[in-house]
């Protein structure tokens, strides 16, 4: 039997979401090997994020089954208001299964999703936001320029030719180019020929500058956009994700990115940071190759060695 009236009915106003929600997800099983500095490239994405985003946002957090320390140190983070809204899966769900309960729940008109490997520069979320607002029918924008897949944005050129100014040329500066590259683990020998072989496409239109394509890592749209693609089903936990991309060019969306770099991949070091990946504001270091490296390059010993880390890391997390 109640007794007395639930305090909650007395409540004249409640607390409003913003406009915007910047859903982040994150995996980290453990903390050794691969996984050895992802926290960390975690702390900085966060704190790259919030710096100086241009508008204010409501963060949303979506952990994909990570390890205990993971998950106290963000419901350490969300009891410190830093976090929004905390979602903590006991299982990994994959990206698919991550992304149909994230890009449903999130509160906001606008989602600005992002992998948890991004570093942030200062107005990358106004800067996104001032293109998805003055194109039509943006399906989503990334906030760094790099190039992509010329069959993912096929619909976007054909819109733009009839629409907008559309230039053709090298807009991407070879710095900023090799930057991104590099961060995949490529070789700056390798992205020269790319380099030199390959364009980019600029779009003018009402006084903004977007160039073609956009990328599944990090992108903001309109989360009514994004509904119409839901749900994902994707059978493995990555490799699957260009589904979004192909999807919405077939779609007849635009898919665009900002002009100039404010979001960076850090995969899943801190060498970014350190300034280990070479280019025009790196310092390269050469440094003799040991022996055991030497040793553990020969074919057969490393075919050995992820054999047995493979096998280990199922026997722990599948």
């Amino acid at each position: 039997m109640r007794k007395g009236q639930n305090p909650a009915k007395f409540v004249k106003d409640v607390a409003r979401p913003e406009r915007i929600t910047v859903a982040l997800l994150n995996y980290i099983p453990f903390l050794s090997g691969f996984y050895a500095e992802t926290l960390d490239v975690l702390k900085a994405s966060l704190d790259s994020m919030r710096k100086d985003a241009g508008l204010p946002f409501d963060l949303m957090v979506f952990d994909n089954g990570s390890c205990e320390e993971v998950r106290e140190y963000l419901v350490n983070e969300k009891e410190e208001g830093r976090i929004q809204y905390l979602i903590l899966s006991e299982k990994n769900m994959g990206k698919g299964g991550a992304w149909n309960v994230m890009l449903t729940g999130a509160p906001g008109e606008i989602i600005a999703y992002t992998d948890a490997d991004v570093l942030f520069s200062p107005n990358w979320l106004s800067r996104s936001l001032e293109i998805l607002e003055t194109f039509p029918n943006v399906g989503m924008v990334t906030a760094r320029p790099f190039r992509t897949p010329p069959e993912f944005y096929e619909t976007t050129l054909t819109w733009a030719r009839s629409n907008a100014t559309l230039d053709e040329g090298q807009f991407i500066p070879w710095p900023t180019f090799l930057e991104f590259n590099l961060s995949l683990g490529q070789t700056e020998e390798e992205n020269q020929k790319v380099y030199a072989e390959t364009k980019d496409w600029r779009i003018q239109y009402k006084g903004v500058t977007a160039l073609a394509g956009a990328s599944h890592w990090q992108f903001t749209s309109y989360k009514s956009t994004l509904q119409q693609f839901l749900p994902f089903e994707m059978d493995k936990p990555m490799g699957q994700v260009r589904q979004l991309d192909r999807r919405m060019n077939d779609a007849g969306l635009l898919r665009l990115m900002v002009s100039d770099p404010l979001a960076m991949n850090m995969s899943n070091t801190m060498g970014y940071l350190r300034g280990e990946l070479g280019g025009s504001k790196k310092k390269k270091v050469k440094s003799k190759i040991s022996l055991a490296k030497r040793v553990l390059a020969i074919g057969l010993v490393k075919k050995i060695l992820l054999a047995v880390y493979n096998k280990i890391f199922s026997w722990y997390y599948s």
